[in-house]
């Protein structure tokens, strides 16, 4: 299916932070570049520090299980970063390249998952957790053990991880000769690389060389440590306190509405508060709405609610915060839209069945997903599977910055 490509994709920073690896010497107790306090920075030459991790095979993981290779990769990597993505989509292939010739990789999970926020897991169906690293290591293909280091972050503090993807590489003695970057470009085109900073250290070691380039700057997600989930409790919080609001629309403004002239794939949802199905799936959609608030995406609600009970459907989106995400809001009142929580005000259905779509078949809820242009690529006759519906937008959307 054919993928969203905006500009502005590539101005949203809110998830990457770059940092410089670039030898720096850190002691103990005194913060550097996004580390924590017990945190410590390698510098070219140091020991491979071990590490006691549990893959996602079920197996528990070591230092020493990869005592024979001749070169070690311990690769920072993570579920939801784009930027991770994309690098894999170059590291992968080299790893399986330089197999034969006796590299060996570990890649590790830094993050915890309760400290990413909502609007950090824009790119990925996944979140952070050991079950999810499963389901992500299998539909990436990742032909290297996976380890989860979210609760303790004892090797990612070890190692200091500045972000995904943070690549160690070892020389034969486990002294380390070259930290830093997979390549230099954030997106997943291989043409768009030009420097192969990884590939260049693994060819110069093998080769018997001094690695000339042997510190690159990290950019990438930045490392959620444990202490940022104050940032997500903050971010709910705030969340919490942005006005609904709530606008009468007529058959007219919802046949508007389903042109979708914006450049954001619009989510239209028809429910009501005395329909329990919808009021049981409201919360999942909410939630992808939420994830999905740094990509062009909206989510528009139309109440099929008496106009007369405008107050009580305000209570319930305001229960469940169906407010816009921060960056779309900014977005909406560049383009004069004061809200995307409507109740319909006309006495036909006929005419918002016409003016939505002719194939919804009446009851609610029901749902349909239209890009841009006013093509319906989605719909749902009834609640919504909210696991396929993420799903699909996040095929349609794609997993990676676009250039």
């Amino acid at each position: 299916m054919k993928k969203l490509s905006f500009p502005f994709l590539l101005t949203i920073l809110v998830l990457s932070i770059g940092y410089s690896a670039s030898g720096q010497t850190k002691k103990r107790g005194e913060v550097t570049g996004g580390l924590p306090p017990d945190a410590n920075t390698l510098n070219i030459g140091d020991p491979a520090p071990g590490f006691e991790l549990l893959g996602i095979d079920g197996k528990t993981y070591t230092l020493a299980d990869f005592k024979t290779a001749n070169l070690l990769m311990v690769v920072f990597l993570s579920n939801h970063c784009p930027y991770s993505h994309a690098a894999e989509t170059r590291l992968i292939p080299m790893v399986k390249e330089f197999k034969s010739q006796g590299l060996e990789v570990v890649a590790i999970n830094p993050n915890n998952p309760e400290s990413v926020r909502a609007d950090e897991l824009g790119y990925s169906k996944y979140n952070d957790s050991y079950e999810e690293m499963i389901l992500y290591a299998k539909e990436a293909g990742f032909p290297f053990p996976y380890l989860y280091d979210g609760d303790k972050q004892m090797a990612s503090k070890a190692y200091g991880c500045l972000a995904t993807p943070h690549v160690f590489l070892f020389d034969k003695d486990r002294e380390l000769r070259y930290a830093g970057r997979v390549d230099d470009s954030r997106f997943a085109d291989p043409a768009t690389v030009t420097s192969h900073d990884t590939r260049n250290a693994i060819e110069e070691l093998l080769a018997g060389q001094v690695v000339t380039t042997p510190t690159t700057t990290v950019m990438g997600c930045s490392t959620k440590w444990n202490y940022k989930r104050e940032d997500v409790s903050e971010a709910k919080t705030s969340l919490a306190l942005v006005p609904v609001t709530i606008l009468e629309i007529d058959a007219e403004g919802v046949a508007e509405l389903a042109k979708n002239n914006s450049d954001r794939l619009r989510l239209v949802n028809v429910w009501a508060t005395w329909c329990s199905p919808c009021v049981a799936e409201f919360p999942d959609l909410v939630a992808i709405s939420q994830r999905l608030g740094n990509r062009p995406f909206e989510m528009i609600t139309i109440s099929m609610d008496n106009p007369k009970m405008k107050e009580q459907t305000v209570e319930f989106l305001v229960k469940h915060q169906a407010v816009p995400p921060n960056a779309l809001s900014r977005k909406l009142e560049n383009e004069g839209r004061t809200s995307l929580n409507y109740i319909y005000t006309g006495a036909s259905s006929d005419a918002i069945i016409k003016a939505l779509d002719t194939e919804w078949k009446g009851p609610l809820p029901f749902t349909v997903l239209i890009a841009p242009g006013g093509e319906i690529i989605y719909r749902q006759n009834g609640p919504v599977d909210p696991i396929e519906l993420k799903n699909f937008i996040y095929d349609y959307l794609g997993g990676y910055y676009d250039k």
